[in-house]
């Protein structure tokens, strides 16, 4: 049947022009298949086409022909409209070796595919060699089904090597840092200051999950390091203890317990059992250091030793005589009895000497001096995405555009506040929360009613914030709804204002959302 070859040439053609979107929300996904399947349960317009296709092969067993010429008409069609395109992912998909793997596993099913047509009904091929562009949202998902087998064995000896590395490193000071927030903003400042003494390793950029740990200790760990400081994350129960299982801290840091991930968790008792496993782990090595302004961790604290720090007086270190300009912050410190005064940093916004707060006690009880903590923390720069500013001419941005969370968004806010300009909001909300995202995000649109111009990122999504502005006495005017980041910015650089702009990016959603 002659249509049958253009069928399979313009059917495999479809499915290389579509699955890497597919493959590259899986990697977003974390290449959970739970998350990917939601993922499509949500965005029902990603397969369609792939609806369209199953009618029509259907149809080819009874007009063969007929369908067959849709079939490659509509092939041809998905394989225009999803030619390479200009547009640049927020974050692209990356190669590894795991995705590669997984290309590969595909072009053997869709190899066997074809095979198998040799030995089918002739009235029943065009249906089979249909079946990878129908199944084409699901391939990466099967794919990886296919290679648990691989995938496990690849783990599970890289695991083994990180933890014979480490082993050979009997004397290396080994700092796990969780948190359901601040945990990226404290490594980066712990690390900071620790080098003007020692030598250290950090898992870079949000490196947080045994694999990355894994990667870093593999490509990174050298026999001069002396101290290793590992950011731990986790999105389900369990997840602190098995990186805690591979890294083995002896010292622990936890900075707050918060409504994030409850999308996973379910519950905030869920999420704080979680990151105390790290508590766990140090327990009878080390101590673990506890934000003790955090309300939850300071009524939940486990029973071992144990150091407080923050902002309230009654912790063991807290920081205090704050004071914040647009250029900077000082503030002195009380750790053990002992006060360090007047510590100039770079860093704006109370929440971020909090942040420092923890990152001093753990330095100063490793040896820094006070000389030693004074010049790193002049050195100190924002962790990438989280309050880092930037000015060009009269426009200010503080781009706090990673995984946003209430707490922080209040922080963020509370930062914009206290410049004296037209202040400019930019966000797609926050998500992740659960049964709670619409009212968090309502609260959060009436904390910013304080703004002179709000730009709202997707319409359905940010419905929570507009309602919690207009509800807050908020002018619907200033509120703009846009699609894309990029296009607020121009809008908001453009606007006809006199004297300074400061800009906030409060959170920027990857391509899954």
């Amino acid at each position: 049947m002659w249509i049958l070859v253009p069928v399979i040439v313009l059917g495999v053609a479809a499915v290389a022009a579509v699955l890497p979107k597919h493959m590259h929300i899986f990697q977003l996904n974390s290449y959970r298949a739970a998350e990917q399947l939601k993922w499509l349960g949500v965005h029902r317009g990603a397969w369609v086409p792939q609806v369209i296709a199953a009618v029509f092969a259907l149809g080819a067993i009874v007009l063969p022909v007929l369908c067959g010429i849709v079939l490659v008409l509509l092939f041809s069609l998905v394989v225009y409209l999803n030619r390479p395109q200009k547009k640049v992912a927020k974050k692209p998909l990356v190669y590894t070796p795991r995705v590669v793997r997984m290309f590969v596993t595909i072009a053997i099913l869709v190899v066997v595919v074809i095979m198998i047509l040799t030995f089918i009904p002739a009235r029943f091929q065009i249906l089979v060699a249909t079946f990878p562009f129908i199944l084409s949202p699901y391939l990466a998902v099967i794919a990886d089904f296919v290679n648990i087998p691989i995938e496990y064995a690849i783990r599970q000896r890289y695991l083994k090597d990180a933890r014979r590395m480490l082993a050979s490193h009997p004397k290396l000071v080994k700092i796990g840092i969780t948190g359901s927030f601040g945990k990226t903003s404290v490594k980066y400042y712990l690390t900071t200051v620790l080098r003007g003494r020692f030598n250290v390793l950090m898992t870079p950029e949000s490196y947080n999950t045994p694999m990355g740990i894994t990667k870093t200790i593999r490509s990174d760990l050298r026999a001069t390091h002396e101290v290793f400081v590992c950011e731990m994350g986790a999105a389900r129960a369990g997840e602190i203890k098995e990186n805690c299982d591979l890294v083995s801290p002896t010292i622990g840091v936890i900075t707050a317990i918060g409504e994030q991930h409850l999308s996973t968790f379910g519950t905030q008792d869920a999420i704080l059992a979680t990151k105390l496993e790290l508590a766990d782990a140090v327990k009878g090595k080390g101590l673990v250091y506890l934000n003790g302004d955090d309300a939850i961790l300071r009524t939940n604290q486990p029973d071992q030793e144990r150091w407080l720090y923050g902002l309230g007086t009654t912790n063991g270190t807290y920081a205090f005589d704050i004071e914040v300009s647009t250029t900077g912050t000082t503030f002195s410190l009380n750790h053990r009895g002992v006060i360090i005064a007047k510590i100039a940093t770079p860093l704006i916004g109370k929440h971020n000497i909090q942040n420092l707060a923890g990152a001093a006690a753990v330095a100063l009880d490793l040896g820094v001096t006070e000389t030693e903590l004074r010049t790193q923390m002049r050195k100190l720069e924002p962790a990438p995405h989280r309050l880092a500013m930037s000015r060009k001419n009269d426009v200010t941005i503080i781009d706090d555009a990673y995984n946003s969370n209430p707490a922080g968004a209040k922080a963020a806010l509370d930062t914009l506040a206290m410049f004296e300009a037209t202040k400019i909001l930019i966000t797609p909300g926050m998500v992740e929360l659960g049964v709670r995202q619409e009212a968090l995000n309502e609260e959060f649109g009436a904390q910013a009613a304080f703004c002179d111009y709000v730009y709202l990122i997707g319409a359905k999504q940010t419905e929570p914030i507009a309602r919690g502005l207009i509800e807050a006495g908020y002018d619907p005017a200033k509120i703009t709804v846009l699609n894309d980041v990029r296009e607020a910015i121009a809008h908001a650089q453009a606007l006809p204002t006199t004297g300074a702009k400061v800009i906030l990016l409060e959170n920027d959603l990857p391509d899954n959302y």
